[in-house]
C-alpha cells in the first residue's frame, strides 16, 4: 500500500468532524507512508487532507484538469502536480498511480469518482479496494440505495461487497490492508 487515491469535497462541508477527519486521514497517510493520490484541489476537503499528509512529512499527487486548475486553484506545494486536459484523464491518471480508494463525504464530483471506479471494480478494468470512510453518517442513505438496488435486481449482491465501508480511519486502513492480503 504505497499510495491511495482520495476522493472528496471541494467544500468544507458545514460539520467541522468532516475536515477533522479529512486532517487526521492525512496525518494517518503521512505515519505509514502512504502517498496520496488527489485532485490538486486547495480547498474544502481536498485541501485539508493534503496538508494533513504535508504537515506530517508524506508525499502527496495532485491530479488537476487546467480548468479546475483556475476554478479551485490548484494547491501549489505539493510534491507533484499533473495537469490535465479531461475530467476522464484525471480519474483514469489518479487510480494510475494507486493501490486503493477512499471515499470522504462530497458532493456530485466525489459520487462521481467513486460510481465510476466502482464500475471499473465491477467489470475488472480496476483490482484495488474501493472504500467510503462514512464520516457522521454520510453515507447511510447511498448504502441503502445499494441495498435497494440489489433487492431490485440492478445490482449483483457480490457487486454490491466491492464496496468497502467504515466509519473510523484505524478500521478502513485495516480493511484495505486486509483486501490486500487477501489478494496474494
Amino acid at each position: 500500500m504505497k499510495s491511495i487515491v482520495v476522493y472528496c469535497g471541494s467544500n468544507p462541508g458545514t460539520n467541522p468532524l468532516y475536515q477533522k477527519v479529512a486532517e487526521e486521514l492525512g496525518q494517518k497517510f503521512a505515519e505509514k507512508e502512504i502517498r496520496l493520490i488527489y485532485g490538486g484541489g486547495n480547498i474544502g476537503l481536498m485541501r485539508a487532507v493534503a496538508d494533513g499528509v504535508l504537515q506530517n512529512g508524506g508525499q502527496v499527487t495532485g491530479v488537476i484538469t487546467n480548468f479546475l486548475a483556475e476554478l479551485e486553484v490548484a494547491h501549489e506545494t505539493l510534491t507533484e502536480l499533473h495537469f490535465v486536459e479531461t475530467m476522464h484523464e484525471r480519474k483514469f491518471k489518479m487510480v494510475q498511480f494507486a493501490k486503493g480508494v477512499i471515499a470522504l463525504p462530497g458532493g456530485y464530483g466525489t459520487f462521481d469518482e467513486l460510481f465510476e471506479i466502482l464500475t471499473w471494480r465491477q467489470l475488472q478494468l480496476y483490482n484495488g479496494p474501493v472504500a467510503v470512510l462514512n464520516v457522521n453518517g454520510f453515507y447511510d442513505l447511498l448504502l441503502l440505495q445499494l441495498d435497494r438496488m440489489v433487492a431490485d435486481g440492478f445490482l449483483k449482491a457480490e457487486n454490491r461487497e466491492l464496496l468497502i465501508v467504515s466509519e473510523t480511519i484505524e478500521d478502513i486502513m485495516l480493511k484495505i490492508e486486509e483486501f490486500w492480503e487477501q489478494a496474494i
